[in-house]
């Protein structure tokens, strides 16, 4: 990937240079993969009448039912080029609870007429979000999702916002402990908090 300018530089432009340096490293993608592995201290999910989608979300390696504390964590972000020549970034994001392991797994690329990461989540994919990017004072990132799409086979749906789970990310560096923190919270507008999880990790050697 040398001499490529990554998805995520471009959506931010010339904002991409605000980002702690860390995080300019890790979004730059002069290497192709970026492993880490750490802890996700809190991991909680929504109502239980969200349990139906948990578990086929679970299937498509997407969103899951389980929640704890102190859950070993572990992503992977594969960035390649496609057979079109634009560029695509897998992330695998894993969960080792105590009896299960579960994914979130997505599939990023850019539109660069609007300048949004598009992001299809699940494999195959279930949903689609768009992706805004931001940095924030002390250069940690901000990612909210847009809007969205159900992904029926080859058929994609929009979402009203009423039945849309809007995602906020915030991703920082602490230069004290050496280590990423992540904080995912989804919600939606009718029955509150859908998924949230935070916790740390350190690229592995």
């Amino acid at each position: 990937m040398k001499g490529k300018v990554s998805i995520y530089r471009k959506a931010l432009a010339d904002d991409f240079f605000r980002l702690h340096p860390m995080l300019q490293k890790r979004y730059a993608f002069d290497n192709p993969v970026f492993q880490a592995s750490g802890t996700m201290h809190r991991i909680s999910g929504g109502p239980k009448c969200l349990l139906p989608l948990f578990r086929l979300g679970a299937r498509r390696k997407f969103v899951f039912p389980e929640s704890g504390t102190d859950i070993s964590f572990t992503i992977v972000n594969s960035s390649f080029t496609n057979s079109a020549g634009g560029e695509q970034v897998h992330w695998e994001r894993k969960f080792s609870f105590p009896k299960k392991i579960r994914y979130f797994n997505a599939l990023m690329s850019l539109d660069e007429q609007r300048m949004v990461v598009k992001d299809y989540l699940g494999e195959p994919p279930l949903f689609y979000s768009d992706l805004q990017f931001t940095v924030l004072d002390g250069g940690a990132m901000r990612i909210q999702s847009l809007n969205q799409r159900l992904i029926l086979g080859r058929i994609e749906i929009p979402l009203p916002k009423l039945l849309q789970g809007l995602a906020t990310v915030v991703e920082s560096y602490d230069e004290v402990r050496r280590v990423f923190q992540i904080h995912v919270y989804v919600k939606n507008p009718l029955i509150g908090k859908v998924l949230s999880y935070e916790g740390e990790f350190i690229p592995d050697a």
